[in-house]
């Protein structure tokens, strides 16, 4: 507010516009001038109103553009702001967070849609609502899907397999092959430790574990340990040391030289770290990379960047960066919170105020599956990556022992974003194209985190942009970019065949003498459940 006022001008004329808008409004509704056309319209996509009330009825129908007014004049007022570029992000976010709350469509008195249900079902709804509102209370979260339709290892996880190894951080699966003949080199994949691996195994028809099997790969997927407070103490490099040893036991299993190996998210930011120690070793164990939405340069890390400052990441240090637990369900919140209209109001309204039930959906109940994280870890994966961006600067970084320069790791990368991500910003992953060495293929694909990821053939569904040219800029690499429709799934394996070491025949069983198996995949540490 200080800083509006300092352009007093600027202010006067916004607020001048906004209350002439709101006459104009007012006067439509009492029947005083012609209805016209809306004076602001919901964005593209907004299903918050959509019953027919906030069209056809004039008190909802002015409920709704005075909502969207207000909301529009407060955000004009954010950008109008004079604050540095950290500030101003906050600001936004704090603006959106606030008008995505007070949306008339969140409270039954002024929802119609609410208000219906409620006449109709003599009352039952409201008590429908009050009992959901209690259970997800014993929770301790919203319900975003019927979590009694699934079951790990039941519906979900179900590529056949067995855990080959393991310690206090992983559970190493080795999946069993389904073609005669398979590449001789082992192919790792590390998914994110802020959620559970099986996103990457969730059906058969969407599972791309099944489907790198089917591609004649033997597949190795590190099952990161929900810790609780007796692993609390463990940090950074513990991780970065686990996938070292995963690759380590795939390679004596497949009595291979080198593996191939995958990172998710921040499972490819602590795979990037582990392939710099392992550059700075002088270890040439990797033969390729394929890395899914992850960010290795955390110059411009979106919307997550605002819940980051020094005082915040300072009382977090001093309260678990020396041992203790970040709870799962704390991530799991924020992340709720970069898309509060669809993860957070939409049940609200949903299951409280219309005593619905949510729909059994896979993807969200994997996202209501959170993970703790080690106190340490979590402290000095924030300090480095997100505050101070170290991971991306030649040699201002030691991980296990050696200095860390992301440029020495020269193994070709498979690097694929997706435009919609609100986790990690497509712009940010394409820097990694300049900032590994080796050969790099980009692939854009269109959706989400979660759904531009999991696109397999078989659904037809979405596109991706392709260009082997890479400019500086994310968004000039775009502009010269081709769109293809589909799933980007078979440009990844026919660019991995080319590092599969040839081919051997498929072994009959998982692990070996040395490894022998533990029990059926998915194994214990997929279903530990955070607290």
């Amino acid at each position: 507010m200080t800083s509006l006022f300092q352009d007093p001008a600027r202010f006067a004329a916004l607020q001048s516009g906004y209350l002439v808008k709101q006459a104009q409004l007012w006067s439509s509704m009492l029947g005083q001038s012609e209805p016209g056309a809306p004076l602001v319209a919901p964005e593209p996509g907004d299903k918050r109103f959509v019953a027919k009330e906030w069209r056809d009825n004039p008190y909802y129908a002015y409920l709704k553009q005075s909502y969207l007014l207000a909301s529009r004049f407060l955000t004009d007022l954010a950008e109008g702001a004079e604050l540095d570029a950290k500030s101003k992000d906050r600001l936004r976010f704090a603006v959106k967070q606030w008008c995505d709350a007070m949306c008339p469509a969140n409270f039954a008195a002024t929802n119609p849609a609410v208000l219906k249900q409620a006449l109709d079902s003599s009352g039952e709804s409201i008590a429908r609502g009050i009992a959901n509102l209690i259970g997800d209370t014993h929770r301790g979260r919203i319900s975003q899907t019927d979590e009694s339709a699934f079951e790990v290892g039941g519906n979900l996880a179900q590529t056949p397999g067995e855990v080959i190894y393991e310690n206090d951080l992983i559970q190493l699966i080795q999946y069993r092959a389904t073609t005669p003949q398979v590449g001789a080199r082992p192919f790792v994949m590390v998914p994110p430790c802020i959620n559970k691996y099986y996103i990457l195994d969730l059906r058969p028809d969407n599972s791309f574990v099944r489907y790198a099997v089917s591609q004649g790969h033997t597949v190795f997927m590190v099952s990161w340990r929900n810790v609780g407070p007796a692993e609390g103490h463990y940090g950074w490099d513990d991780y970065i040391e686990a996938i070292l040893k995963a690759f380590e036991v795939s390679k004596a299993i497949a009595r291979s030289d080198r593996v191939n190996a995958l990172g998710f998210c921040v499972g490819g930011t602590l795979l990037g770290a582990a392939l710099a120690v392992l550059a700075a070793r002088g270890e040439d164990i990797v033969e390729s990379v394929t890395y899914f939405a992850t960010m290795l340069d955390f110059a411009a890390p979106g919307q997550i960047g605002v819940f980051i400052d020094e005082k915040g990441l300072a009382a977090r240090e001093a309260a678990i960066g020396g041992g203790g637990i970040l709870p799962g369900a704390e991530l799991a919140s924020t992340f709720n919170m970069l898309r509060a209209n669809d993860l957070i109001w939409n049940y609200v309204v949903n299951n409280y105020l219309m005593g619905g039930a949510p729909a059994a959906f896979d993807l969200l109940y994997w996202n209501a599956d959170s993970t703790n994280l080690p106190g340490p870890m979590y402290c000095s994966y924030v300090r480095n990556t997100y505050l101070d961006n170290k991971l991306c600067v030649p040699g201002a970084l030691q991980n296990c022992g050696v200095s860390v320069d992301l440029g020495k790791v020269d193994r070709p990368a498979f690097i694929v974003a997706t435009r919609e991500d609100h986790i990690v910003p497509w712009r940010a992953a394409y820097r990694s194209v300049h900032l590994l060495g080796g050969d790099k293929r980009f692939v854009l694909g269109a959706s989400g985190h979660i759904a531009g990821i999991i696109n397999p053939p078989s659904g037809g569904k979405r596109s991706f942009w392709i260009s082997e040219d890479f400019p500086l800029q994310a968004d000039d690499w775009l502009a010269q970019a081709k769109e293809e429709p589909g799933s980007w799934w078979p440009q990844w394996a026919q660019w991995i065949e080319g590092f599969k070491g040839g081919t051997r025949e498929a072994p009959a069983q998982t692990g070996s003498a040395e490894y022998p198996a533990i029990e059926p995949a998915p194994g214990r540490y997929v279903r530990q459940k955070a607290n």
